[in-house]
This record gives C-alpha cells, sequence and structure tokens, in this order.
C-alpha cells in the first residue's frame, strides 16, 4: 500500500548526506508521495559539487572543479528537469619541460614534445617502438609503460600520481592510470562523453531545484546521529563514509585529502585552459579557473591550486588490494542492515564521477519503490529537456 505523507507520523526516508546521491533519492522519493528528512554535517547542499560566488562574485567550486560529462541519456535528462545547462568542452594542458602540452597525450603532445610531424598512422608505431612489454598489467605503472614507454611515464604520470597519492605508480592499481586514454588523433577534449555541459546557474541552484519539493525538509550543520533517535523515520539512505558508519570497527579505510587554495586575481584571464597539470614542479597537481568552466563574464579572475594532502576530507579511495579487502568487510555487514541503504562514493568506497552516482540513485529508487519506479514519477516542474545547440 502507498504511503502518503499524512499517512505515518515521521519520516519514510532520513537520507545521510545531500550530495548527488542524497540528493536524487530525495527528490525521487518526495515525488511519489513518502516524506524525506535529508541531513547534512556540512553548512550547505550539494556535497563537494556545492558552488558559490566568491566575494569578488565569481562562481568558484569551493571543494575543486567538477566537469559535468556523461554517456547516459537517462542521467542527462532527469538532471535537465532542474536545470538548463551552458555547453563545455574540459581541456588541459600539462606543463612539461617548459611547454604546455595537450593532456591527455595526443598527436600534438609528442610532435610538440619532440620536435615530430608525425600523423595518426606513424604515432600508433611511434608508441609501438616505445612501448615496454608487460606480461600483465597489473599497476598504474604497467598499464602507461606498456602503451607508451617509459620517457612520456616519467613525464607525465610518474611525478602527478606521487603527488596526488604520495605512492610509486608501481605501488597502485591499474584502475588509476587507466581512467587517462592516450589518442592518436588531435582531439584535445579531456573527455569525450556524448554530453558535455555545466549547470547553466551552477550546481547549487540545480540542487535547490532538486529538494524544493514540500515532502522534503532539509537539516545542514546536522550530524544524523545527533537526531535519529529523536525523530521517526521507516528506512535510512546513508551516503556517508561506510567506515564511519560502522564505527571504524575494522579500521580506517584509507583516502586522499585534498587542499584547495583559492585566488583572485586582477586580469581578466589567468590560465589559456579550463586546468594546467603541473605533474613534475610544485607542490600543488594542478590550477583551475574557474571562468573557463562557467562561462562567466567578469574583469577579475579566480583560480585554485590543489594540494593532495593525507588529512582532511574524504576524496579519493587508495586502490590496493588490502584497501579493497577492508572495504568488501564492510560492504558485507552493509549487507545484513534490513533498514539502511548504502549509496555513492564514500558508502561504497568507490570512485565514481557525477553521473555515474547520478544513475546509481536512480536505480536505488527503482529498487527501493518498485511500483512507484516502474511508473517514473516526473518532477512536476519539468521541462522538455533543451538541446545543447539552445542554450
Amino acid at each position: 500500500m502507498e504511503t502518503t505523507p499524512n499517512a505515518f507520523s515521521g519520516y519514510d526516508y532520513l537520507i545521510v548526506g545531500a550530495g548527488f546521491a542524497g540528493a536524487v533519492l530525495a527528490e525521487r522519493l518526495a515525488n511519489v508521495g513518502r516524506r524525506v528528512l535529508i541531513v547534512d554535517k556540512r553548512p550547505h547542499i550539494g556535497g563537494n559539487a556545492y558552488d558559490r560566488y566568491d566575494d569578488a562574485g565569481i562562481l568558484i567550486h569551493p571543494y575543486g572543479p567538477h566537469i559535468f560529462h556523461t554517456n547516459s541519456a537517462a542521467v542527462f535528462d532527469y538532471l535537465s528537469q532542474f536545470t538548463q545547462w551552458r555547453p563545455y568542452q574540459h581541456r588541459v594542458l600539462a606543463s612539461v619541460d617548459g611547454q604546455l602540452l595537450p593532456m591527455p597525450i595526443n598527436l600534438d603532445t609528442v610532435n610538440s614534445l619532440y620536435g615530430l610531424s608525425l600523423n595518426a598512422s606513424e604515432l600508433e608505431a611511434y608508441f609501438a617502438s616505445v612501448a615496454e612489454p608487460v606480461e600483465q598489467v597489473r599497476t598504474s605503472e604497467d598499464v602507461v609503460v606498456s602503451k607508451v614507454g617509459r620517457d612520456l611515464y616519467n613525464k607525465f604520470f610518474k611525478g602527478y600520481t606521487r603527488k596526488q597519492w604520495a605512492l610509486d605508480p608501481s605501488e597502485l592499481d591499474a584502475s588509476v592510470t587507466a581512467r587517462v586514454p592516450t589518442r592518436a588523433n588531435r582531439d584535445s577534449r579531456y573527455f569525450t562523453d556524448s554530453y558535455q555541459a555545466m549547470p547553466l546557474h551552477g550546481y547549487t541552484r540545480m540542487f535547490e531545484n532538486m529538494l524544493a519539493h514540500p515532502n522534503i525538509s532539509v537539516m545542514l550543520n546536522t550530524d544524523y546521529r545527533s537526531i535519529q533517535e529523536f525523530l521517526p523515520w521507516r528506512h535510512m539512505i546513508y551516503t556517508g563514509p561506510v567506515d564511519a558508519f560502522f564505527d571504524f570497527k575494522y579500521g580506517k579505510l584509507p583516502y586522499r585529502s585534498l587542499r584547495f587554495e583559492h585566488m583572485t586575481l586582477p586580469q581578466e584571464q589567468a590560465l589559456p585552459t579550463g586546468t594546467v597539470n603541473h605533474p613534475n614542479d610544485y607542490a600543488y597537481t594542478r590550477v583551475s579557473e574557474f571562468k573557463h568552466i562557467t562561462g562567466q563574464q567578469h574583469p577579475q579572475t579566480s583560480v585554485v591550486y590543489e594540494y593532495p594532502q593525507a588529512e582532511g576530507d574524504p576524496y579519493y579511495p587508495v586502490p590496493r588490494p588490502e584497501n579493497a579487502e577492508l572495504a568488501a568487510r564492510y560492504a558485507a555487514d552493509a549487507e545484513t542492515e534490513p533498514n539502511v541503504t548504502f549509496v555513492g562514493r564514500l558508502a561504497t568506497y568507490r570512485y565514481y564521477n557525477m553521473d555515474q552516482v547520478v544513475a546509481q540513485a536512480l536505480k536505488v529508487f527503482r529498487d527501493l519503490e518498485p511500483e512507484a519506479g516502474e511508473q517514473g514519477g516526473q518532477h512536476s516542474t519539468a521541462v522538455a529537456r533543451p538541446t545543447l545547440a539552445e542554450v
């Protein structure tokens, strides 16, 4: 029997965390008549995708640049109910040997770096000539040297990976560097997904629209443990760190964190593109300029430097076998919690892109509310998805 907002004096769902996973589930559940309380310990919604205007009036991402891209029409259609879009294809340059070179490595990267004039087919042959045979690809180092050889690995990957993870690539799972492709053409886009766009008015506005349903209550600056015993609820959706939920009983899951140094500069543009990587110099890994990403016009500009560190907010699960084994122990315990569903990056100890979190949350909604999920339950203020040419 369907639960209406007045059939139960408390909340049907207590959702811990107001990032993508929590917000998507709150919106979906509220839209089919469930009463939802969403709680976040931070003073804002949106999780790490939260954006705001700085003192100069420039829209920034306090937790580093978040670039939306997806191959899923379903995910893009869903989010299009809550935002218009600005087309944006992210480009990254790497500072190597005194040059700013396209990253991922492509035809222009190699030709500029080595003073060559190869074409696409010749580049494939060049990669084959410098690649090192690896009998079984296990580590991040194996991935790169088996494709493009030792010199490109040393110039573009080794130093960056050491800074990012405080580990040598030979100590990290192959998945870390496998995320970055190598191209034989001149495509300089960082992503090649079918849908590449930024929320026209920012992520926070999009989240506000998602959580505007009257069935949703939001509590910020609140640890869920401080209220879970006092407010009645039927089922919890937990998007926080899974080890924290179980009071670290098997030990802490290792993460890498980041420190962000934001600067506003008295000039219209600071960088030639959205992000510049620094694999070999300086303590930071990259610097990004927000106006490239948002398209904002402003006489000043704001940039952010990213410094990897061991302590702080959890950002990146450390992909090593022993950590996967520890995460599996927590996942097994999570399966035994009848009234709790674990969703998202932190709750599953996996590095998901934003669109993957949205897709996972939509699937969880269908699993939790199969009858409602079959009906789809479009948002009451849904708008037709604008094509990229229209925004």
